[in-house]
């Protein structure tokens, strides 16, 4: 009976030893996939105020938005205009979003556009609120390695208005850098239209917007409006390289705004 425990005991051993090791080797593995990706996701959101099925995508977002702190995840809403002839004016609609969604329209050869709408590094596109699918692109996005290299830097604050440089080495041709000013946050108390009595929080809007031609290697720099109520810590620039045939981003980056004027 000593025996058999002995062997018992010896096979539990070696059982739980294997497993560690099998555990171990899984999270070298693992961590090795994190170092070997240098990706990135660029997540795009279409979604306006004035649509009854937005605020759901929203809030898919605002959670991903939480939990992707300090990865290499950009996400952006753009608030399309074309839900404003519906009863509510969103504050934050632009045209210009609206063209930039038709044209995302055109790459992918779709029919129409619609609301809410992802796209992620401009190669994928799907209804918004679905979570599970968004979570796939952003992984896959992120586990490919990128070739294109993107840096802002020096980035100033001076008449009411954002400067930065920006250098980009690899690009393919055709390709712009695409630049936004982005407000963190904000809340919305809608009083008419789809929404109607509802209060509605926005992450990561999109205020400004503005496409610069690039060449393979290119470096310069940019300037981009900020709005009266600028505060730095609701606010940063994010910036991503796109090709402008087929939408494809090649790479993105960020940057914080400086609280104080800069002379």
């Amino acid at each position: 009976m000593k025996a058999v425990k002995i062997l018992l005991g010896f096979a539990l051993w070696l059982g739980t030893g294997v497993a560690i090791a099998a555990y171990i080797g899984n999270k070298k593995q693992d961590k090795t996939a994190i170092l070997a990706g240098q990706g990135f996701a660029v997540v795009e959101l279409f979604t306006s105020e004035g649509c009854s099925s937005c605020p759901a995508a929203d809030a898919v977002v605002a959670k991903i938005e939480k939990e992707s702190a300090g990865k290499p995840v950009y996400i952006l809403a753009y608030h399309v205009d074309y839900w404003n002839r519906l009863g509510w004016r969103d504050a934050f609609s632009n045209a210009e979003f609206s063209r930039r969604q038709n044209t995302y329209a055109d790459w992918f050869n779709l029919s129409s556009v619609y609301t809410p709408q992802v796209v992620v590094n401009g190669r994928t596109e799907f209804v918004g609120s679905q979570e599970g699918q968004l979570r796939k692109a952003i992984s896959d996005g992120i586990a490919e390695a990128g070739k294109v290299q993107l840096s802002l830097s020096d980035i100033r604050i001076n008449n009411n208005k954002a400067s930065l440089n920006y250098d980009v080495q690899a690009a393919s041709g055709n390709t712009s850098l695409v630049l936004t000013l982005v407000q963190k946050q904000a809340t919305s108390a809608v009083k008419a239209g789809e929404n109607k009595g509802r209060n509605l929080s926005h992450v990561q809007i999109v205020l400004k917007l503005q496409n610069i031609p690039l060449n393979r290697t290119s470096s310069g720099n940019a300037e981009i409006a900020l709005p009266k109520n600028f505060s730095a810590d609701n606010y940063e620039l994010i910036a991503f390289v796109q090709d402008t045939k087929t939408g494809t981003v090649q790479a993105a980056a960020r940057a914080a705004l400086p609280a104080s004027t800069n002379s």
